[in-house]
C-alpha cells in the first residue's frame, strides 16, 4: 500500500486519537475507517449505517473464511 502525508486538522487528530485507543486501533487507522465509512454511506445514502457497519464485519469474516453457508430449508 502506498502512504502519502496529508495536512489533517488537529482536532480531527486528536479525536481519531481517543477513539482509536478505544478500539484498539491506530490514529492512522481510524481515520482510514472513518473515511471508509463516509465514501460508503455517500455511495449508499439509503441504508442506515448499522446495515453498512454489518455488511463490513460480514465481508472481513468472509474474507477470514469465517462463514458458514445458510440453509433456507
Amino acid at each position: 500500500m502506498a502512504t502519502s502525508s496529508v495536512r489533517l486538522d488537529r482536532e480531527l487528530i486528536e479525536k481519531a486519537t481517543i477513539i482509536a485507543k478505544a478500539l484498539s486501533r491506530t490514529t492512522p487507522k481510524q481515520i482510514e475507517h472513518w473515511a471508509r465509512i463516509g465514501e460508503i454511506m455517500e455511495d449508499n445514502r439509503d441504508l442506515p449505517y448499522e446495515f453498512v457497519k454489518q455488511a463490513i464485519i460480514a465481508k472481513a469474516e468472509h474474507e477470514a473464511g469465517k462463514l458458514e453457508t445458510y440453509d433456507f430449508g
